[in-house]
């Protein structure tokens, strides 16, 4: 049993990454087609493809009896975007900090993820604490709207960055388009169908908890998607949004993913995934927050060209050592 709980948790990982690339693709084509704007395509259509693993995840863990999975895997995701994937990011170049993300999307996801802490801090997920996380989604895309339209240099650079990014994709007539979106979201469900039975199974098999298992293999495997963006943004040069692109997973993770177990059934969470895991999760937005204050308040000045600060190296190593130590604590507490 062991073998195929192996089995299920490698297949569904690989087909869960490779479907959510290409759910993004299709969408992003498909919404094209519709006539959405590439500002708006970014920020919704792409950055809710990244969170569909999470999301997909989330609700087979919530339909199959393992919403500990589903809470592991939303806070997990959230620290393995920040920890390591934001980490390595930086580490491979430096990162530029627009002034949106001081005073629109940070202040955000600082308020949803304060909000998200006082929901669990009775250690349960009810109906209502998940109609609360999602009505914050279309609050929190009409200020994103609102404001990037407000800020017209950061908006055409965003619009400029997004518009490359968004050129690479792969044309697709509407007939494909539609199609693949369609395939590539049955495999989205099969697949984290596959990864929750053997992740559930893998549980079972060592006694460790679902939470644990959520915040280890399966947030880190639901967290390639943007690992791979991101890195790979980073070499094409496209640095703007790496950061954006983190803090929009982010607070979709916190809106929509974890918002899941609760309207499906009444969730409890494990005292530790509050005292432990939140605070974690809580400790490294803060982190990121004092960083891009601090460096979104210096002036770097290159060639005669003064531009905004960076998260440097520095900070994506001290990012991803924090997420290391995070593991090794996780680790000791479960073979305890």
């Amino acid at each position: 049993m062991l073998l195929y709980n192996t089995i299920a948790i490698i297949l569904g990982l690989i087909t869960l990454v490779w479907s959510s690339d290409q759910f993004v693709n299709s969408a992003a084509s498909t919404a094209r087609l519709l006539g959405m704007s590439t500002l708006m395509i970014g920020l919704t259509v792409v950055s809710f493809g990244t969170s569909a693993p999470e999301i997909m995840v989330a609700i087979s863990s919530a339909l199959n009896d393992a919403p500990g999975l589903a809470v592991g895997n939303a806070v997990g995701s959230n620290i393995a975007n920040i920890g390591l994937v934001l980490g390595i990011t930086a580490i491979v170049c430096a990162l530029p900090i627009r002034s949106g993300l001081i005073r629109i999307e940070l202040p955000l996801l600082l308020f949803v993820t304060a909000v998200a802490g006082v929901l669990m801090y009775d250690l349960q997920l009810t109906i209502i604490d998940g109609i609360i996380l999602l009505a914050l989604m279309p609050v929190t895309l009409f200020i994103f709207h609102k404001f990037s339209n407000q800020q017209d240099v950061e908006h055409d650079a965003a619009e400029s960055e997004f518009e490359e990014e968004i050129a690479e994709l792969p044309k697709m007539t509407p007939l494909k388009s539609w199609g693949l979106l369609a395939f590539s979201l049955v495999l989205l469900i099969a697949s984290a169908q596959a990864l929750v039975w053997g992740a559930s199974g893998i549980a079972r098999e060592f006694g460790i908890s679902e939470l644990v298992i959520g915040l280890t293999i399966v947030a880190i495997g639901t967290s390639l998607p943007e690992l791979a963006a991101s890195v790979a943004s980073a070499i094409k040069g496209h640095h703007d949004l790496a950061i954006g692109n983190i803090i929009g997973s982010n607070l979709f993770n916190l809106m929509t993913v974890l918002s899941v177990p609760g309207l499906i059934i009444t969730t409890d969470i494990e005292p530790v995934g509050f005292t432990r895991d939140y605070f974690v999760m809580l400790a490294l937005t803060i982190a990121l927050a004092v960083f891009i204050f601090i460096q979104g308040k210096t002036k770097v000045t290159t060639a005669g060209t003064t531009q905004s600060g960076q998260l440097t190296r520095w900070h994506g190593l001290i990012f991803l050592v924090g997420y290391t130590a995070y593991m090794v604590q996780l680790y000791l507490s479960s073979v305890n």
